[in-house]
C-alpha cells in the first residue's frame, strides 16, 4: 500500500505525533538587536570625538 501524498509546505502525519506542525519563526538578521548596533555606533561616535578634543587640547 502506498503512502498518500502530503502537499508543499505541510509536514507528513509521524506515529505517535500529538501535535501539528507549527510555523518557525523568521530570523530577524541583523535587526534581531538593533540596541547593540546603536551601542556601538555610540561607542564609536564618542572614540571619534575624543580624538579630535585630545588633538584640540594637544594632548
Amino acid at each position: 500500500m502506498s503512502s498518500p501524498l502530503v502537499p508543499p509546505g505541510e509536514t507528513p502525519p509521524a506515529e505517535g505525533s500529538v501535535s501539528s506542525a507549527h510555523q518557525e519563526r523568521r530570523d530577524g538578521g541583523i535587526w534581531e538587536h538593533p540596541g547593540a548596533f546603536l551601542v556601538l555606533i555610540v561607542i564609536g561616535a564618542v572614540l571619534v570625538a575624543f580624538f579630535f578634543v585630545a588633538r584640540a587640547a594637544g594632548w
